[in-house]
């Protein structure tokens, strides 16, 4: 049996491959991150859930891609976690740009881009996968991501630069006294998954006029930074994956014909297009 593993911050997505079996089963957990989990939190986690358990001794290979899993270190403490708990299984950990860019992937070369809780691009020819410019996480960058719009909506309203009829709906719809969100952001685990909490507020209300001019911003700055960065930018489709390029597609797709850019494909959730690259491609974790 096969896994692959589409993780995020918050949730994973996991695809079950069985020999002479046509599609696969979707199997989900919370999502593995090395900058705030451990393998004794990862073994923890698949312990807890019964899909997982009757599976564990029978899995022979995992491709599992995550969010902050960029660098040689960092893949390791996801793997150690995995194989803590998959003991017969081969095991590749990479980073969720390059699902991205499998998930995304026509034949075509193409620059793919990730909007979600954080937010990546890349270039990506079918063979090599290359960054013009380096992620610089919810602190320092993200731009246009769940966590950068949820820092400016909470912003907008404690300094009162919030539409007054937002602001009350926000109110009866987030706990957002000062002491609590402080706590959140500045004390507590997962700040970014905490800030890209509020954009479920601003998907329900995507007409209001306040929120589109928010995103268009965010999403123009997104793309003059990490698209127009590369040469080819406007000659290759651009592709997305992610809860704020699908939810905001029609802002997203906007803005790119506003900047000369092919928007191609916009992907909620990486998981079927990565079942059929791995299909496709062969590729493998030994």
């Amino acid at each position: 049996m096969i896994l692959i593993a589409d993780s995020g911050s918050t949730k994973c997505d996991w695809a079950l491959v069985k020999p002479d079996v046509e599609g696969f089963e979707l199997l989900k957990s919370r999502g593995f991150n090395p900058y705030f989990h451990d393998r004794k939190f990862i073994n923890a986690e698949l312990s807890s859930l019964p899909q997982f358990q009757r599976i564990k001794n029978e899995v022979t290979e995992i491709y599992f891609y995550g969010a902050g899993c960029s660098a040689p270190d960092l893949n390791r403490r996801i793997e150690k976690g995995l194989k803590e708990f998959f003991i017969n299984a081969e095991i590749l950990v990479d980073h969720d740009l390059k699902a991205a860019a499998y998930a995304c992937y026509t034949g075509r070369p193409e620059i793919a881009c990730i909007l979600g809780t954080g937010s990546n691009s890349c270039f990506y020819d079918g063979s090599d996968l290359s960054e013009e410019l380096p992620s610089l996480a919810y602190i320092l960058g993200d731009e246009a991501s769940g966590s950068y719009f949820g820092k400016r909506i909470l912003r907008s309203y404690f300094y009162k630069q919030m539409p007054e009829d937002l602001a009350k709906e926000l109110e009866q719809s987030f706990n957002v006294k000062k002491e609590v969100v402080i706590d959140h952001v500045y004390r507590q685990l997962n700040a970014n998954v905490y800030l890209a909490s509020f954009m479920k507020f601003f998907s329900s209300h995507k007409e209001h006029p306040f929120v589109i001019d928010m995103i268009s911003k965010g999403m123009r700055k997104f793309l003059s930074i990490h698209v127009l960065c590369f040469e080819n930018a406007k000659d290759v489709e651009v592709n997305f994956v992610g809860s704020i390029a699908y939810y905001f597609h029609d802002i997203l797709k906007k803005e790119c014909e506003a900047l000369g850019l092919h928007l191609n494909r916009v992907i909620k959730k990486p998981i079927d297009g990565l079942v059929e690259f791995h299909k496709q491609y062969a590729v493998t974790a030994k």
